[in-house]
C-alpha cells in the first residue's frame, strides 16, 4: 500500500512542480491536469486489485511450524491438550491439505508378498 501512495506522491509532485525540468534541466513540461487525474485513477485501480488480492491470497496461508510431537510407532500427534490424533486429522484441522491413501511398494511387499495373487501381479521392478 505504502508503494503506490509512493508512486502516487510522485506523480503529482512531478505534475505540479515538473520535476525533470528542475532536475535534469529537461524542457518544461505544461501542467495538464486532465492526464494526471486519470493516471491517479488508474494508480488507485490497480493499487486496489493488488491489495485485494493479496488480501485473499494471505487469508488461505495456513501454517503449520514448530516442532510436531509424534508418536515414533503408530505416528499420531500430541495435540495441544495432550491428547494423540492420527497425523492425517491434525494437519487436515491446521491447514487447507487434504489426504488420499495408497500402498507404496514396499508397504505391499509386506503386507501381501507372501501371497500367490501378489507374486503373480507385481514382479519386481
Amino acid at each position: 500500500m505504502a508503494g503506490f501512495g509512493i508512486i502516487f506522491l510522485f506523480l503529482w509532485l512531478d505534475e505540479i512542480y515538473d520535476l525533470p525540468h528542475y532536475l535534469f534541466k529537461s524542457m518544461a513540461t505544461p501542467v495538464n491536469m486532465v492526464e494526471s487525474i486519470f493516471e491517479s485513477i488508474m494508480i488507485l485501480m490497480v493499487g486496489f486489485i493488488c491489495i485485494k488480492s493479496t488480501l485473499g491470497l494471505l487469508s488461505k496461508i495456513r501454517v503449520l511450524e514448530g516442532l510436531l510431537p509424534i508418536c515414533s510407532s503408530c505416528k499420531k500427534i500430541r495435540d495441544e491438550n495432550n491428547g494423540w490424533q492420527q497425523i492425517e486429522r491434525y494437519i487436515e484441522q491446521r491447514s487447507n491439505a487434504s489426504f488420499t491413501h495408497g500402498l507404496c511398494r514396499d508397504c505391499m511387499d509386506k503386507l501381501y508378498g507372501d501371497q500367490d495373487w501378489y507374486k503373480k501381479n507385481h514382479h519386481p521392478i
